[in-house]
């Protein structure tokens, strides 16, 4: 007697996954076609793009009288939206000469293809066929699934090490791999600025690069003696939006505001507070940590900004990936903004007097606000830092919660909606372990189990100010990643358990089955592998992974 087979080692986990009769398994051929009505040509195209090449098959349209045995049916049925949570929801069936998926609207559909792709096995993930095999069988089940969390994302710091044009597509690809569904870049910073704006040609012509890089944490004595820079043109960022749309996600650009902005300030030092700092002398910065130099709280610097931000909300449109709803914000940064200048500084002074501020917190604050106003009379909404909230925020504003909790708390009580991305939790830039080979090791220990029984919706919220927490996104910051290998491995494994945090119906995180999520990832690996992702493997750092002799900060 013939049993069905065990649910498949999918990475997130799915709802519901229910293995069928071996009759009900289909197998992929050269003669398979995709029957891909109406809506249904972003799947179809991706299919035919993306998995097509892998399995060496064409994935022709279905035609009436087409001679194929096997059909991937594409469906999509809008009333099913409340049935599968939403327009990522999707469900996947199997019958012995078709794959069904079907789903509410485009976003499940990509969802439902990229779990096909898992189920066809590690050779579905590469770009070419490696082997003669020409027969693909489908494993015989039936899915049904949907994310728990609206906003599953990660931020990528491409300001301190500059991560190339295609360096960023493919972490879309791996994204989307992984159900995850926002890239919140962070595109300025005191240590390079990376975004063309047409109308301030310095902030990449001198911003975009400095002349040496700090190797390792800030107390390191080593320095790498060459100029590191780089930058995304408008085409650039025009490619990557648009890529990122066709797998729907949104892309989230963040330009700081008043901190972390010594790179603008060395390339217009009007912007800085010349009163008190030749800022004419400030070059772009090459350490790490907080640079004491912010922007002066001048009209010309608030005007200055307002025309950087025209040219990102034209190259960042608010409908860009429609159904995640997350295209319309503009994070500002709002952290980490030392107030020694303007103490010192007379018209910081005569400023907060004129504008009855309370002091130079108070100042911030109206840094915000006036960018918090500025994007919500242009139908956007602001994001920033926890550290926004200290001075009132505009009812349509967010908060990324990166101190912990507690921003978030905060924030969701006020009703404000929520990112929860708390450094302890879910910055990837934290070591994986306590061991000494680790490369770099920077600040808690974070551990593919952490991260997995990481909860983004804190207990003391009610019910009603949970919701609003949008969901959360892992910080990958990049001081001491200096090319895709490093970010590589910070990343993942970690971004997987990360994804499933998010996506899947998991219990508490104190009862989640961290055994068996191993077992799945033990099957993931080879995925990875197949998408050359250099992650860190479960045993610790390969020897050309490890930095010996490059000091970190270990917490």
């Amino acid at each position: 007697m013939s049993h069905p087979a065990p649910p498949p080692a999918l990475v997130p986990a799915p709802r519901r996954a229910l293995p069928t009769a071996p009759g009900r398994a289909p197998v992929l051929d050269a003669d398979t076609t995709i029957e891909e009505p109406p809506g249904t040509t972003a799947a179809a195209r991706w299919l035919r793009g993306t998995l097509g090449p892998a399995l060496g098959l064409p994935l022709p349209p279905h035609h009436p009288g087409s001679p194929s045995r096997t059909r991937v049916r594409l469906a999509l049925v809008p009333a099913l939206t409340g049935e599968l949570g939403g327009p990522e929801g999707y469900r996947l069936d199997t019958t012995a000469h078709s794959v069904t998926l079907t789903a509410a609207a485009e976003p499940g559909l990509l969802h439902a293809a990229q779990t096909l792709r898992q189920l066809l096995g590690p050779e579905a993930f590469r770009r070419a066929p490696v082997t003669a095999r020409r027969h693909w069988p489908v494993p015989a089940v039936t899915l049904e699934d949907g994310p728990r969390f609206r906003w599953r994302g990660l931020m990528l710091d491409v300001a301190r090490h500059f991560l190339p044009k295609d360096g960023v597509l493919r972490y879309l690809d791996l994204m989307a791999a992984h159900k995850l569904n926002v890239l919140h870049l962070h595109l300025t910073d005191d240590q390079g600025w990376r975004i063309e704006i047409r109308s301030h040609p310095r902030l990449t012509e001198v911003g975009s690069w400095r002349p040496r890089t700090k190797i390792g944490h800030r107390a390191s004595a080593l320095w790498e003696e060459k100029p590191h820079g780089g930058f995304y043109t408008r085409d650039d960022l025009r490619e990557i939006v648009a890529y990122a749309a066709a797998r729907h996600i949104a892309v989230v650009p963040e330009i700081d505001i008043p901190g972390h902005s010594q790179a603008a300030i060395a390339a217009y030092p009007e912007l800085g507070n010349t009163d008190v700092v030749d800022t004419s002398a400030l070059g772009v910065w090459d350490d790490w940590g907080i640079s004491p130099h912010v922007l002066a709280p001048t009209d010309t610097t608030l005007r200055f900004y307002e025309e950087v931000l025209e040219e990102v909300l034209e190259l960042f449109p608010p409908d860009a990936a429609p159904f995640t709803g997350f295209s319309r914000f503009v994070h500002i940064g709002g952290d980490e903004c030392p107030k020694d200048e303007w103490r010192r500084s007379p018209a910081a002074q005569a400023r907060i007097r004129d504008l009855g501020l309370d002091g130079e917190d108070g100042l911030q604050a109206w840094f915000v606000r006036h960018f918090d106003d500025w994007l919500t009379a242009r139908g956007r909404r602001l994001i920033g830092w926890d550290e926004i909230l200290e001075g009132g925020l505009a009812p349509g504003a967010a908060v990324s919660s990166w101190r912990g909790y507690e921003g978030g708390i905060t924030a969701a009580r006020a009703g404000h909606d929520v990112v929860m991305c708390p450094e302890r939790a879910v910055y990837l830039d934290h070591r994986q372990d306590p061991g000494p080979e680790e490369p770099v090791p920077i600040g808690f220990v974070r551990t593919l189990e952490d991260v997995h029984r990481f909860a983004p919706v804190p207990p003391e919220l009610t019910e009603e100010q949970a919701a609003h927490v949008l969901g959360a996104q892992a910080n990958v910051w990049t001081e001491v990643m200096e090319d895709q290998g490093r970010v590589d491995y910070q990343a993942f494994p970690r971004l997987a358990a990360f994804a499933e945090a998010l996506w899947s119906p998991l219990p508490p995180p104190a009862e989640r089955d961290f055994a068996e999520f191993e077992s799945r990832m033990a099957v993931h690996y080879a995925r990875l592998d197949a998408l050359g992702v250099a992650y860190r493997p479960p045993g610790g750092p390969r020897p050309w992974q490890r930095r010996p002799g490059v000091r970190g900060r270990p917490r």
